[in-house]
């Protein structure tokens, strides 16, 4: 979680992209990239999620859930949305002093997006396969082998800030499914420290921000086609443990930005005291 790039492009965009990609190559150089250091474990973890709109209405609420198993870690990101639309983001990775995808798996579907989508990334053999429909078209399926780095970490954004020094920029890879897959970098940068709310106490957080870097032909064709992807922004108490508390950015490629954020379950309501 949490950087998508999943919408099918229109004739002239797969035109001017094919253009990019052939000029460019694979796209910016991957020299400053590395692995993360695992600096806290991962283990059993349940969070409760709420995504909203800018205007602050409440559009999912959404679960993170991890659990440790003898593969790696598995981490399931679910947001059902009160349209009856979902979101499912699964990623195993390893944390043996680094940070490593295992696989990947995201679902999504309903009136909230603009397509049925279904992507699988399994690092044992490079595989990959997307399916995807639009509204009224047909499915399509797209397949094959693609080069997985080393720092590759779709769905594992808001992990990853929670290991990383918070007076340092980081840069990994993620792919973008388009429907094919191409590689991109993302830099991770602190950018200051803001004061969030936890309950009624005032809190330090460090912002983050997240930047596709698409290199300087491929950044050029998506200003040209207004297809830039968007920053998010992340909020991490660094504070003893690290947690994380919210990110905006949007879902989808071409979607809103919207807020995902933490919420607290409550407990049930204390019976009457008797008089």
């Amino acid at each position: 979680m949490l950087w998508s790039m999943h919408a099918r492009p229109r004739p002239s965009v797969i035109a001017a992209s094919m253009l990019a990609l052939t000029l460019l190559g694979t796209g910016a150089a991957s020299a400053s990239a590395a692995p993360v250091t695992v600096r806290y474990v991962e283990g059993v973890t349940h969070g409760f999620l709420v995504l909203r709109n800018a205007g602050g209405e409440t559009l999912a609420e959404g679960d993170l859930l991890q659990v440790v198993r003898p593969r790696g870690v598995d981490s399931r990101l679910v947001f059902r949305f009160r349209d009856g639309s979902l979101y499912d983001e699964t990623v195993t990775f390893t944390q043996q002093k680094v940070f490593t995808l295992v696989s990947y798996h995201l679902v999504q579907r309903g009136p909230t997006f603009p397509e049925e989508l279904e992507v699988t990334l399994e690092r044992k053999g490079s595989r990959y396969q997307v399916r995807s429909r639009r509204e009224g078209g047909l499915a399509e399926t797209a397949s094959g082998k693609v080069e997985l780095p080393p720092d590759l970490y779709n769905g594992m954004m808001i992990m990853l800030l929670r290991n990383l020094d918070r007076s340092a920029a980081a840069t990994v890879h993620v792919l973008a499914f388009t429907p094919k897959p191409t590689l991109v970098q993302l830099e991770m940068v602190p950018v200051g420290e803001e004061t969030v709310l936890g309950g009624d106490r005032r809190l330090q957080a460090t912002h983050y921000v997240l930047t596709p870097k698409l290199g300087l032909l491929r950044g050029a064709a998506a200003a040209v086609l207004g297809k830039t992807p968007a920053d998010y922004h992340c909020w991490i108490v660094t504070a003893g443990a690290p947690a994380f508390i919210a990110i905006d950015g949007p879902l989808y490629t071409g979607g809103p930005i919207w807020r995902i954020e933490t919420v607290s379950p409550r407990g049930p309501a204390r019976p009457a005291t008797a008089r």
